[in-house]
């Protein structure tokens, strides 16, 4: 399935701003099962200097530096992407939890296509105990770790409800555990304490989910929105398998991915920093278009810079 993706940002300042510093991870990442075909970023007000660089997990980090007074910034990136991912099948046949927690401790692929990365306790996805035993529920030993997740993933989506004004970006996974309300981080952030804590390699995953309207009703511009979803090293046979708890699907050919990290500080799309005073309001428009709706989506103003496919 190709998809044209437009995320757009939009920082709106009390007072203005002389100076802003900010890293954009925006660019969806080609893989085995995912291809880039275009990319475009455009930033208003014009940066003065841009710089690019690969991160630590595979990602185009593309740091812009502005240095004239603004009271509105506004970023957009523009994407075409061919989502190409395998049925997951035979969940029965993975690996038991015992092997999969073996092999990702015998590993010696260091890098970020491996398991070392993702088996330990960050500051935002730390070690909590109760939702250890709640995930232990699902993945007893000699059971296969697929077939076991992916029932873990059920029970999220169904002991837990999806409550926007419940959390927030301080809250931990163990607060979410315990109200059981949240959206798509806490349920991500859950899920992977549980497999961490059972000695598994799991990996925070930002991207776009597509979304079709109720029978009848229009699409609307602006209306989709990012997305957070938990991926699972299974053995170097099988590789990463995505779980997205919020749903309780398999991630497959809806799902679009930015990129992946150990947990969501490691894969914000944008942060940075600013000079200025006063509040300021985001507001953030996603849309996610499939082929057979619509050509690619181009910069709604003049773009400062594009490239092609970017690993």
């Amino acid at each position: 399935m190709i998809y044209a993706v437009r995320h757009r940002t939009t920082y709106s300042y009390d007072n203005e701003a002389p100076f802003a510093r900010c890293v954009l991870r925006l660019t969806p990442q080609s893989s085995p099962v995912q291809t880039l075909e275009y990319f475009a970023v455009t930033v208003l007000p014009q940066p003065s200097r841009t710089d690019e660089r690969t991160g630590p997990f595979g990602e185009r980090a593309i740091t812009m530096v502005i240095e004239e007074g603004h009271d509105t910034l506004v970023v957009e990136a523009n994407s075409q992407v061919d989502v190409h991912a395998a049925a997951v099948e035979h969940p029965a046949d993975s690996p038991t939890l015992e092997t999969l927690r073996a092999m990702s401790l015998g590993s010696e692929d260091m890098g970020f296509e491996g398991p070392a990365a993702f088996l330990y306790p960050t500051n935002r996805t730390p070690l909590t105990p109760a939702i250890t035993d709640y995930a232990r529920l699902s993945l007893k030993p000699g059971r296969p770790v697929i077939e076991a997740a992916a029932e873990l993933m059920g029970r999220i989506r169904a002991d837990f409800t999806y409550d926007p004004e419940a959390t927030n970006n301080a809250t931990t996974p163990g607060q979410a555990f315990a109200a059981r309300h949240g959206v798509c981080q806490d349920f991500t952030n859950i899920m992977i304490c549980g497999l961490r804590g059972l000695g598994l390699p799991a990996a925070y995953v930002t991207g776009y989910l597509r979304t079709v309207p109720p029978a009848g009703k229009p699409r609307l511009e602006g209306s989709d929105a990012s997305h957070a979803w938990v991926r699972l090293w299974c053995g170097p046979e099988r590789g990463w398998i995505g779980f997205d708890p919020t749903n309780n699907l398999y991630v497959q050919n809806d799902h679009i991915t930015l990129m992946a990290g150990r947990d969501s500080s490691d894969t914000a799309p944008i942060e940075g920093v600013l000079l200025g005073s006063g509040e300021q309001a985001l507001k953030v428009e996603v849309d996610v278009i499939p082929q057979d709706d619509a050509t690619v989506l181009r910069p709604s103003f003049a773009p400062r810079s594009a490239s092609g496919p970017r690993g």
